[in-house]
């Protein structure tokens, strides 16, 4: 990291969070050096499916990442990629939609990550009462920090960012991921009126890449978990993006389980025609 040790963008002033933004941006900057310490070197690699792996780079990053938050705020609970719910010192379950949750993605982009692709990210959430209040992104391969509060705007660097501004949707860059047996139609009905989508292997970062129109769009019909979303989906939010489920619903629900999630992000004025396509193709 080019970042001094202990040097983090400063918080968005007036935001009530101040203190856990200053906290999830130094601790999201200490995972992201952790995982570029074991770029490239890695030593275990296991399968958690046949499509996805774990290594103990992830482990170690989540380990660095729940300490931290149970040092810090030993009276929230954690929801984590690779261990699962930590309940609170009050014992609150995470997924009980009271409180403060920690939503904790320690590596997301493991395949990109074990294949020595430089694209993959940290991400570290705050949810509270069920609403997502805070998101910190790290890309330690570029050394960018994306972050939100839900009452401040989204940065980069420290410095605000905004949504695309494109007037036609036939220049856009999407992120899209589409499943099912009717995918590649509905796919097809989306790519004709766009200019072109993308695959980057880490949703987490796709998503937020929206928030400062590097991705116009991010459409993914489901496969997403909680801690690919809860950061992220508010950085593409406070962004000025509208973000919402693939029904045209709320975008994140803490019952909702791992895998379980669809996620459309746009611009507001493009929003309902994406959405709107691809309800077409899947009444195709």
């Amino acid at each position: 990291m080019t970042v001094p040790a202990g040097t983090i963008s400063p918080a968005e002033p007036g935001t009530v969070l101040a203190e856990e933004l200053a906290f999830g941006l130094g601790l999201a900057r200490r995972a992201g050096a952790l995982l570029m310490d074991r770029y490239e070197r890695l030593e275990q690699i296991d399968y958690k499916s046949a499509r996805d792996v774990v290594t103990e780079a992830d482990h170690l990053s989540e380990t660095l990442i729940v300490e931290a938050i149970q040092a810090r705020y030993p009276g929230d609970a954690i929801l984590a990629e690779e261990t699962g719910e930590h309940r609170a010192v009050a014992g609150e379950a995470p997924t009980s939609g009271r409180g403060r949750v920690w939503i904790v993605d320690p590596l997301d982009g493991t395949v990109n990550y074990a294949n020595g692709i430089p694209v993959f990210c940290v991400s570290i959430g705050l949810v509270i009462d069920g609403v997502p209040a805070l998101g910190v992104i790290v890309d330690p391969t570029r050394d960018e920090l994306f972050a939100a509060t839900s009452d401040g705007p989204a940065t980069l660097d420290g410095r605000s960012i905004q949504a695309s501004d494109k007037d036609k949707l036939s220049d856009f860059v999407i992120s899209m991921a589409l499943a099912g047996r009717s995918a590649t139609t509905r796919a097809r009905n989306v790519r004709k009126q766009i200019r072109i989508p993308r695959s980057m292997g880490s949703a987490a970062l796709a998503l937020a890449y929206v928030a400062n129109g590097r991705f116009d769009a991010f459409i993914q019909q489901g496969g997403l978990s909680a801690w690919d979303v809860a950061a992220a989906g508010l950085i593409a939010e406070r962004g000025g993006a509208r973000v919402s489920a693939m029904d045209g619903g709320p975008w994140f629900d803490l019952a909702r389980g791992p895998r379980s999630i669809g996620i459309l992000a746009a611009p507001p004025a493009h929003h309902g025609t994406l959405l709107g396509l691809v309800r077409e193709a899947r009444s195709a």
